[in-house]
């Protein structure tokens, strides 16, 4: 099982999210964070005053996903979150060692 970590901007997110429920993914988190990476910020003026915005708002999903529908899943992302401009964000895959439903009990996949 994989854990995927998608940090997208925020009005991709809901392209995102119906992308992966049509190829079966129904489980996901979303999260909004601030950061930076290449765009480094950008100016922005209020009252007149001019300022520099170094930490830029996106919104980080993460999905748990078992390893056959890996490809499928970050092509997916990739697909649905791209404009093709700079700052469309970054996908982190991880290992996922355990999955448990608390309410039932099930543990591994079933519990995805």
């Amino acid at each position: 099982m994989k854990m995927i970590a998608a940090v997208i901007k925020h009005f991709k997110l809901d392209d995102v999210r119906k992308s992966l429920t049509e190829i079966g993914i129904h489980g996901m988190t979303a999260i909004e964070v601030k950061g930076f990476g290449r765009q480094k910020g950008h100016m922005e003026v209020y009252r007149g005053v001019e300022y520099e915005v170094q930490f830029l708002p996106k919104i980080k999903i993460e999905v748990a996903v078992p390893d056959e529908k890996l490809d499928d899943v970050l092509s997916t992302i990739e697909s649905s979150a791209k404009t093709g401009e700079i700052g469309d964000g970054k996908i982190f895959v991880y290992d996922l060692q355990e999955v448990i439903r608390i309410r039932t009990g099930e543990k591994g996949e079933e519990a995805i």
